[in-house]
């Protein structure tokens, strides 16, 4: 199992063993959960996993479950994709932790929906919280996949006047977007820390009939992940201090793998 680690090495087995009893743990307290709903009285909603204060049962099951997506996270972390470059930067790590959290959080999503959906149409029991646990989950999503970016240099760039200049001045287009990126950070920081302070501590709700703390955990979120993106565009810049210079063109938006999977799939 090690000659397949990317990081991890012989710590692979011990994270997949962590990961299986968590996730063990987790399921075994969710069936408890639904034999106490179904024979004692007093059931716990999702309302109360949100306040879980004084219900053991509540809070077991989420320090299991946030323990079991994270040691999942760091697991899967430990594979490459097919269309993956190898891990050059000191900060790699932390992005692709993130960005197997985020696509758990895509799965959570299409689970979440359906059991709305099941419940609503076959069972004319609509939940009130399906469709506010979806836009939370897909809010952090949408964070976290930022950073993958990042990481995967595959967000947004322009390259028909970086690949005319020499190498000296494309290191000081790199050293200047980074730099922005930076101050982009100091900006929002100092702008939107005391607001985000207040909002956790207070633990500001979303105003709905299950009212999740949606704005208070999204407002902290978005300046944690601006914070790693700036990490990862600082790693970035490091990685790829000493590269050659590079030339791009059209085909390289090409995925030949993804070509092969689909030609797979016709024949």
């Amino acid at each position: 199992m090690n000659k397949d680690s990317v990081w991890l090495g012989p710590l692979k087995r011990p994270v997949q063993l962590l990961m299986y009893l968590f996730a063990g743990l987790a399921l075994a307290n969710y069936v408890w959960l639904i034999i106490s709903l179904t024979l004692f009285d007093g059931p716990i909603s999702m309302h109360e996993m949100l306040r879980p204060a004084g219900l053991p049962m509540a809070q077991s099951m989420l320090i299991f479950l946030l323990l079991a997506l994270l040691f999942t996270s760091i697991y899967l972390s430990d594979t490459k994709g097919a269309i993956e470059p190898e891990r050059s930067g000191f900060f790699d790590v932390i992005a692709l932790i993130f960005s197997r959290l985020a696509m758990i959080g895509v799965i959570l999503i299409v689970l979440v929906m359906f059991y709305e959906v099941v419940a609503r149409y076959v069972f004319n029991k609509p939940t009130l919280w399906a469709n506010e646990l979806s836009l939370w989950i897909a809010g952090f999503v949408f964070l976290f996949a930022g950073l993958y970016a990042m990481q995967q240099r595959s967000h947004i760039r322009i390259y028909i006047i970086y690949d005319v200049m020499p190498r000296w001045m494309q290191k000081t287009a790199d050293v200047i977007s980074v730099l922005l990126i930076w101050v982009f950070l100091f900006s929002m920081v100092w702008g939107a820390y005391k607001e985000a302070k207040t909002r956790i501590l207070r633990m500001e709700t979303f105003g709905t009939a299950w009212d999740p703390p949606i704005p208070s955990t999204i407002k902290v979120g978005i300046l944690i992940i601006i914070g790693l993106v700036a990490l990862q565009a600082l790693s970035n810049l490091i990685a790829d201090w000493r590269k050659a210079p590079e030339h791009h063109s059209p085909a390289d938006e090409i995925d030949e793998t993804e070509i092969e999977n689909i030609r797979k799939t016709l024949e």
